[in-house]
């Protein structure tokens, strides 16, 4: 027979005797109406429970502990009441309550002494509803220091999950999982204690049960339990070695290469992950790097799905960042060195490619190679390392045909033909099929050799400041002198009318792939102030260097074999950076209006924005080509 939540005193009072994992404190409660008519009634019944002992006095009204509302911590709790300040305490709890509701009450139990351990348990993840039982608990006899939120310790796991929690905390997880039986897996929100009882041993004490209260559908725990093992299979899968991957192992992460945690969020729709990984992920990504000189990577998905997580695959990224003419054994060498390095060091996640990977020939290369003594990689090695990389530099920094020049070239193309699709006759499915595939042809894989021109033109300046020619301040005197669309945007803010401005900038949307978010000029006055200007937007001066500064670059570049003369070099960085914010600039802009396009034809079919973030962007290829009832087939997506 299952038990019924009531308010605080009725819930534990229920529990006592029936549940044999935790015990429950003697306790006394009556409402507010029997202390009004009854006060000395009420007084003794206090005294005969527990003497002289002290007690804690706590609200148990009907307001609180609901299924649509818990009210945790909003009303009073009195620690160490002795008998003398019982009546005091009792009125100063029931001076909180809804003087209407006689039904209010207030429970009574005694202070609980030798607490060793305390905390609070989630049968449910609080955010998500999702089984996982959450255990936040911290050392020491301050049963306030959880519920008072300052902090503590935080462990979880899956509700059918075989792991077993720390010891000290073992015994919580028995006691959830009774109460899940006991309340027919609602949520619940438990407090919880532990304390030595008079023969030194340890016990577990229920301090309160209710419901957690969440505005989302709670999944099963049986269908968390196959989800999970999903999961767990395509990860066993992905951590065995692969024909056409280098490495013995692969991890998973949110903020490598391509960073889909910033770009996309952690959880996103399916509509802007499916678009991220149409646009860049799945094969773009790759296209690009091989175009640019390394491993033949295409058709081999970059992130991974997990349930509408996304992961990048870490081994995939490092093999995509080996020279193509690297021998197979180093490079394979490589890759493993790669992705132990960042196991061993998960914080470097987001900065893979400035911590860990070697990704292009730099000024300070021969020195940092020299890190791969300590793993097994010879001076031969090294040096095999080095001149491939070397090789794939000099082939992408060429001032006169280097490889990121035909992809600034490619951008051009983008604007002529957005230019043509948008001013032409064709209907919305047509106008949003060429869009997104013009995105990816003229706009995504050009930004990507562009980015992988920003990548190196930092890298490159990095090793002039390691290297000593220039010094941390001539590092950020240059990219202050950058003139990114960024700075640029801040500017013509100051100076452009509103009309001007949001007709240049009015594509841009904080979320770029993410349909509910509003573009500039569909919401302007939600993200800019247009009724002060400042003059703190202005453009930056020039950036300078010394003719000594010039010839120490021009000899540096000479020795290590790079084809290009300082003011090449310096205008390769230059372009490096802010063409690859450009192209971004651009490219959105064919992303932001199939979007729109997007929104314009699921309202004629009668869908919002809501509802078509959550269908994935293939569908839309598929009604472009084929003759199908648009209604159901965009339902059902």
């Amino acid at each position: 027979m299952s038990v019924i939540l009531s308010t605080k005193a009725g819930t534990l009072e229920t529990l006592q005797g029936r549940l044999e994992s935790a015990q429950i404190l003697p306790l006394v409660y009556f409402t507010r109406e029997d202390w009004l008519s009854q006060r000395k009634s009420c007084l003794q019944k206090v005294s005969d429970k527990f003497g002289k002992a002290k007690v804690i006095v706590r609200s148990s009204f009907q307001d609180e502990d609901q299924e649509s509302s818990s009210k945790a911590g909003k009303y009073l709790s009195l620690l160490d009441v002795g008998p003398q300040q019982a009546s005091e305490a009792i009125d100063r709890v029931f001076s909180e309550s809804n003087r209407d509701n006689g039904q209010d009450q207030v429970l009574i139990q005694p202070m609980l002494e030798r607490v060793s351990r305390s905390g609070v348990a989630f049968s449910h993840d609080p955010n998500t509803c999702a089984p996982y039982r959450v255990i936040n608990w911290s050392e020491g006899s301050d049963t306030t220091h959880v519920t008072g939120g300052r902090g503590g310790r935080i462990w979880q796991t899956a509700a059918e999950s075989k792991t077993k929690a720390p010891p000290e905390i073992q015994t919580v997880l028995t006691v959830v999982e009774e109460l899940q039986n006991l309340f027919e897996n609602i949520p619940l929100d438990i407090e919880f204690a532990f304390a030595n009882n008079s023969k030194g041993s340890e016990e577990i004490w229920l301090l309160q049960v209710r419901p957690l209260i969440t505005n989302r559908t709670c999944e099963s725990v049986k269908e968390q339990s196959q989800r999970l093992g999903m999961i767990h299979q395509k990860i066993s899968r992905g951590m065995g070695e692969h024909p056409f991957l280098l490495g013995k192992r692969t991890a998973y992460g949110v903020m490598p290469d391509w960073n889909p945690a910033e770009i996309i969020g952690i959880r996103p729709k399916p509509l802007a992950l499916s678009l991220y990984r149409e646009l860049i992920t799945d094969s773009i990504w790759a296209y690009q790097r091989h175009n640019y000189g390394y491993r033949n990577l295409r058709s081999v998905p970059l992130m991974q799905d997990f349930f509408g997580l996304p992961y990048i695959d870490v081994r995939v990224s490092f093999n995509s960042f080996i020279p193509a003419d690297l021998n197979e054994p180093l490079a394979s060498r490589l890759v493993d060195y790669y992705v132990e390095s960042l196991l061993a060091e998960p914080n470097l996640h987001d900065k893979v490619e400035f911590a860990i990977v070697f990704s292009c020939y730099t000024l300070d290369l021969t020195e940092r190679l020299q890190n791969l003594d300590h793993y097994g990689f010879s001076k031969s090695d090294q040096e095999n390392i080095a001149i491939s990389l070397r090789e794939l530099t000099n082939r992408i920094v060429n001032p006169k045909n280097g490889l990121w020049l035909r992809d600034v070239v490619r951008l051009d193309s983008l604007n002529d033909r957005h230019r043509q699709i948008i001013s032409s006759d064709a209907d919305l499915l047509e106008k949003i099929y060429w869009l997104l595939e013009d995105t990816k042809r003229y706009g995504t894989l050009p930004f990507a050799g562009l980015a992988r021109a920003g990548f190196l033109s930092v890298q490159m300046l990095q090793s002039l400041v390691s290297t000593d020619i220039l010094s941390r301040k001539d590092y950020d005197a240059f990219l202050s002198s950058i003139n990114s669309v960024g700075t640029k945007l801040a500017y013509d803010r100051e100076h452009q009318s509103r009309t001007a401005f949001l007709s240049h900038y009015g594509h841009l949307r904080p979320g770029t792939y993410d349909i509910l978010s509003p573009r500039y000029d569909e919401a302007p006055d939600l993200y800019f102030d247009w009724s002060s200007k400042s003059d703190s937007a202005v453009m930056t001066e020039p950036f300078s260097i010394t003719l000594p500064q010039m010839r120490k670059i021009g000899r540096a570049l000479e020795s290590h074999g790079l084809n290009m003369e300082p003011v090449e070099l310096f205008d390769f960085m230059q372009a490096g950076i802010e063409q690859r914010e450009l192209a971004k600039f651009q490219f959105t802009r064919n992303l932001s209006d199939a979007l729109v396009l997007i929104s314009d034809y699921g309202s004629e079919l009668g869908f919002s924005k809501d509802d078509l973030a959550y269908c994935d962007i293939s569908i839309f290829k598929e009604l472009h080509i084929s003759a199908i009832d648009p209604y159901e087939t965009l339902a059902k997506n």
